[in-house]
Order: C-alpha cells, then structure tokens, then sequence
C-alpha cells in the first residue's frame, strides 16, 4: 500500500499522518469468559441493524437454551463478531454491547475487548466494507453452511484493521459517527412513532365494524356515515403500456418511476421500458394489487409493474385526499389481505360521511399528517445516505 493510499479522502484539520494497519490482536483480546452460575439470564443476538440485542425482542422468542451457563458472556462495551451472512452482512457482523450492562452470546461468536483502541472508532469501522476482504481471506473455500463462515478465531485475530495512530484523531471520528447516529436514530424514531399516529388515527378516524360513526370527529358533525362500494367512489383501470394522459413525455429527460412493494419507490429513468402515464389534471391513486398498498400521485410519473391500478374519482367534486384514505385504511383491514380480494374491489362496501366537508376536513387532515411523515421519511433518507458516503470517504 503507498503512503497515498494510507490517508483517507476526507479527514478532519489538523491531521496528517499516515494511518497504519494492525492485526487485531494487537489492539484486542479474546473473550471467552462463561456464563458461570448463570450470571446473566439475558440472551443476546446480533442484528445488522439493532447491534447485540435481546433476543426475546428481535425474534420474539428466546432461541438460546434456558440453561446458559455455557454460554459467553460478554460486559458492556465488549464485542462480538456473528459468522451468519445475510444479504446485509455478506461477511458476518461485528457489534459492541451498549445497550445492557451484561448478557450471553452462542460461542459461535467471536468476542473481544479493546486494548489500546478507540471504541467508538472500531464500531464504524466495523460498519464499512474495509474489513471484509481480510475475512474473505481466511473463510474456509465452501465452508458456508447454512449462512455460517468457518472462521477460526486465531484466524480472525490476525486479520488487519485500518486505523489513525493517532488516538486523537481515532476519538474525533468515533465521536462524529457517534453524533451522526444518534441524529439517525431520532429522525428514525420521529417518523416510527408518525406512522403509528397514522395508524391510530385511521382506526378511530373510521368508524368500526358494526357502528356508523368514528371515535375521534371533527366538531360539528354528527350525522351518521353512509355506506358506498368503491365502485361508486372511484373508475378502476388497468394500465397499458405507453398510454399517455395529460401531459406529454420527452424521453430524452429522466422521467419519475413508481416501483411497489411493501411502499412505493420513487425514481428516475430514461428508459422507454414500463407503462408510461402522466396525471390528468386531477390526482390519481396507484393502487398495488399484490400488497393493497396505495400512493397518491400529482405529477407525471411511469409504472413498471401491470399489477398497479390506476384509480380515479368517479365525481370530480369527491375529495381525492380523503379518497386516498379510505384505501389507506381498507389496507389494514383483514379482507384486504384475502388472496384476489381486487377482484371484489368495485363491489366492496365501505362506511363514509355523506357530508362533503366531513370529507374535506378528514382528507385535508390526513394528508398534512402524511406529508409531515413525507418530510421525516426524507431528512432520516438523507442522513443514511450522509453516512454511507462518509463509510466510504473517512476511512482507508
């Protein structure tokens, strides 16, 4: 490796040597210690995202044995190393214990504690991919079994890490991570407990089996909701290919792309492939056949898959937004997930307000609430990707 290639693309002021490869071993010590007298009765796992968690969360379930006196137990700030690949962690998953004081792991785990190294340090750099290639190295050809490397520890322990000799300079990037985490997780846990809020208020919002009139309304209405058949609500149309409503396509300029799954995706592409539609002058609903998930859409945008139905108001006078809702809240109704139940679409009955304005209110409601999710669902995309790219500039 050149002197070059030992500094990494971005570094803070102030810092200018070279960083230096190390075998881990070096900076760290194995961790074999048992589980003695059943010390700790906290079973732990290794989650890509969580880091060493309780298993009884993560799986909801314990998958440990209840006698853990021969498993190892690892002290906060300790890590372990997990040899289970999965598309996430192609090479395993290296995490340090934070979140309890003490728990087990499986001895198939690798574990170790820090002797001359920066923690916080390590923890991102287990989070790159500057790593996986040492392991790479040492995993036995066609061992995987199951997802499981077969790695020796001595092996493991001779691996190399990449760090700043500087202590200083090894603090000042684990705290940046560590700061830049602590932002995600907040923005995370905004937009988690925004979507329960959604939830919530779509149940009360609407009235309940058997009854006429929702929990939770607005003043000054009190007349008892109808039922109407989405048929009645919406035109229903499968899409065909290179069908153009409203505004016309000039394929030289990336054009929006819906793609479904569990949510829509949004992208961009110069591919004539797909059905190509634009949004008439009034807003349409995508509706996704296979996860009865819905969008809501405004401008001009493609589809790639022919199991998404484009809805739209039968009556230009209906208010789409509280429209959108209704699907919304179809969506976390038992029926919704009934094999073919687009098939009932048109004649499945449903309770609404027979008051327009009831509507208006509820729609405008529901949709300053989804883009408040919106803005959240973005700042937390942003500040992932932030860190991805610092992953792959800050380190060497």
């Amino acid at each position: 490796m050149t002197e070059q290639a030992k500094v990494p693309a971005i570094r803070f002021a102030g810092f200018t040597d070279p960083w230096e490869q190390r075998k881990l071993g070096d900076i760290a010590e194995r961790v074999t210690r048992k589980n003695e007298n059943n010390e700790s009765d906290l079973p732990l796992t290794i989650s890509a995202q969580h880091g060493l968690i309780d298993q009884r969360l993560f799986f909801n379930a314990q998958v440990a044995s209840r006698d853990m006196s021969g498993y190892y137990l690892l002290r906060q700030g300790e890590f372990a190393y997990n040899k289970s690949t999965s598309a996430d962690s192609p090479w395993g998953a290296i995490k340090r214990l934070t979140r309890y004081e003490k728990g087990c792991v499986s001895t198939l785990y690798i574990c170790f504690a820090l002797l001359n190294a920066n923690p916080d340090y390590l923890v991102t750099y287990y989070e790159t991919n500057r790593w996986h290639k040492a392991v790479q190295m040492i995993a036995a050809e066609g061992a995987r079994n199951h997802g499981l490397l077969n790695i020796a520890p001595d092996d493991f322990f001779d691996t190399m890490v990449s760090l700043p000799e500087s202590q200083a300079e090894q603090q000042t990037i684990g705290a940046f991570f560590s700061r830049l985490d602590s932002l995600i997780t907040l923005h995370q846990r905004k937009y988690d407990k925004l979507v329960i809020f959604k939830k919530s208020m779509l149940e009360k919002m609407f009235p309940k089996d058997g009854e006429s009139v929702p929990e939770i309304r607005f003043a000054g209405f009190t007349d008892p909701w109808e039922q109407r058949k989405l048929g009645e609500l919406f035109d229903y149309e499968q899409p065909q290919p290179y069908i153009v409503r409203g505004t016309e396509y000039d394929d030289s300029f990336p054009t929006p792309v819906l793609t479904a799954g569990q949510s829509f995706v949004l992208g961009y592409t110069n591919e004539k492939q797909g059905i190509k539609m634009a949004s008439p002058e009034h807003p349409v609903i995508i509706f996704d056949d296979f996860t009865t998930s819905s969008h809501f859409v405004d401008f001009p945008f493609k589809v790639k898959s022919s199991a998404m139905k484009l809805l739209t108001l039968r009556d230009k006078n209906e208010d789409i937004h509280f429209a959108y809702q209704v699907l919304q809240n179809i969506a976390y109704t038992p029926v919704s997930h009934e094999r073919h139940w687009i098939s009932k679409f048109a004649t499945f009955a449903t309770l609404m307000p027979e008051c327009k304005s009831e509507m208006q209110a509820i729609g405008h409601f529901m949709s300053n609430l989804d883009g408040l999710i919106t803005l959240h669902q973005r700042k937390l995309e942003l500040l992932q990707n932030i860190k991805k790219s610092l992953l792959d500039k800050m380190f060497v």
